[in-house]
């Protein structure tokens, strides 16, 4: 197996009563980003704590490049991990936090320079990291995580904090290390970042694989045959074709999508009915709507909505 490689296979794991991981099984490869998503509650934070070892799986196994990380002599050098931006001394220089890092695996002072310059954190790395803003400490975690130039990395919603800037910044950096035939895993919350970036994902939901797909495969099962309508008459267009039998969903301001019928025949019912509409095009679904049509009965936690009280 590549040393780039993140396997999960069959992880259990019960906290009392409560089933976190039940059969996760997934790889994360070299050469893509592979984005691992779910509600909250799912399963993320458990697996990539049993993939460091500081959680034990009841059952499955985890391997890093073939091998459990915790058998690792120079874990760091095989992959390069950012879970908690916060989790650093804040009296220590930017600089230091990475040179103590550094010198536990082996590596010099260089190194920790040129991660420093990769990530933007030159100019600021002799300053105490308590005073870091949460998008400085997410660069610093990532330096962290590249400081022994591992060919995994795993990360924990890395574009919290930043500024939008920064947000397309590490989008093309984590494009740019996979294109390094690196294997690059990523949790996020925010779809429409990893749409952007992400070759594969993983969809979870109450401890198990609900999809492990191509982001490209994934849309279009979700797009199927929909037909995006729009229309200053959308609620007697949508009356009229929900008549038929069709699915109909309101995707914005005087835009409906409709499933269940083609779009000649949309057409022809809305020119019978005399109802305007100005564009009529194939349905091409989001990543997040592919996501929420997925998870939808593995949510654990849902707000229910409440009138505002006068």
């Amino acid at each position: 197996m590549s040393d780039a490689t993140i396997e999960v296979a069959g992880l259990r794991k019960r906290y009392g009563s409560t089933t976190a991981l039940d059969g996760m099984t997934f790889t994360a490869g070299p050469g893509r980003v592979t984005g691992f998503v779910g509600p909250n509650g799912a399963g993320k934070s458990t697996t990539m704590r049993i993939i460091l070892g500081l959680h034990a799986a009841d059952a499955g196994r985890a391997l890093v490049g073939g091998r459990p990380y915790r058998s690792l002599r120079c874990p760091l050098r095989y992959l390069g991990t950012l879970l908690d931006a916060a989790a650093l001394h804040p009296a220590r220089t930017g600089r230091n936090h990475l040179l103590w890092l550094a010198r536990s695996q082996g590596l010099g002072r260089r190194r920790v320079d040129e991660v420093l310059e990769q990530v933007g954190l030159a100019a600021a790395s002799r300053r105490p990291a308590g005073g870091y803003s949460l998008g400085m400490q997410q660069r610093l975690g990532l330096a962290a995580a590249l400081v022994a130039d591992p060919p995994a990395i795993m990360l924990d919603e890395p574009f919290n904090g930043m500024d939008p800037e920064g947000i397309v910044w590490l989008r093309g950096f984590l494009r740019a290390l996979a294109g390094q035939q690196r294997a690059v895993l990523v949790s996020s919350h925010l779809m429409g970042e990893l749409q952007g970036m992400a070759d594969h994902v993983v969809v979870i939901g109450r401890g198990r694989v609900i999809a492990d797909s191509s982001v490209a495969d994934l849309i279009a099962a979700a797009s199927g045959n929909g037909v995006r309508v729009r229309t200053s008459a959308s609620r007697a267009a949508a009356a009229a074709l929900l008549a038929t039998g069709a699915q109909v969903t309101e995707a914005g301001a005087d835009l409906l999508v409709v499933q269940g019928l083609a779009a000649e025949r949309v057409v022809a019912l809305l020119a019978a009915a005399g109802l305007p509409f100005s564009e009529l095009a194939p349905h091409r679904a989001t990543l997040e709507e592919a996501y929420f049509e997925l998870t939808r009965d593995a949510v654990e936690y849902r707000a229910t909505a409440t009138g505002a009280s006068s």
